[in-house]
């Protein structure tokens, strides 16, 4: 018995793409906040609108571009973290979407000093 399955169209949301790539660029270490004030703690990180918070994407049908505003860590190495962070970021995108990322346009618009900083237990350094 053969049976064909139709295949519909599948299609991610811009809100959706910027939501995985704000989380993305929390995680990475170096990342202190992304510009907008986004580090107010896990919870309000982990809540949809928050993570979209300095994250501007194009979504097309296979591809998507992202561009992300941050605010570094003071004493971390501006070029590793933004390479580091354009690596997460399409891992994350990629793996979580099957979108081809074209590209991660990184903008640092601050450096956090550590008494600027909100410790947050679970962020890994």
């Amino acid at each position: 018995m053969t049976e064909e399955l139709q295949q519909g169209m599948i299609r991610i949301s811009d809100d959706v793409v910027a939501t995985i790539a704000g989380l993305a660029a929390l995680e990475t270490p170096g990342v202190a906040a992304m510009s907008g004030g986004i580090s107010e703690g896990l919870a309000k990180r982990l809540s949809g609108r928050n993570a979209q918070k300095g994250v501007s994407v194009e979504v097309g049908q296979v591809e998507a571009a992202i561009d992300l505003r941050i605010v570094v860590q003071y004493g971390i190495p501006i070029q590793e973290v933004s390479r580091r962070l354009q690596d997460n970021v399409r891992e994350a995108v990629e793996n979580m979407t099957g979108l081809n990322v074209v590209e991660v346009n990184v903008k640092v618009e601050g450096v956090a000093f550590k008494d600027e900083e909100q410790e947050d237990p679970h962020r890994v350094k």
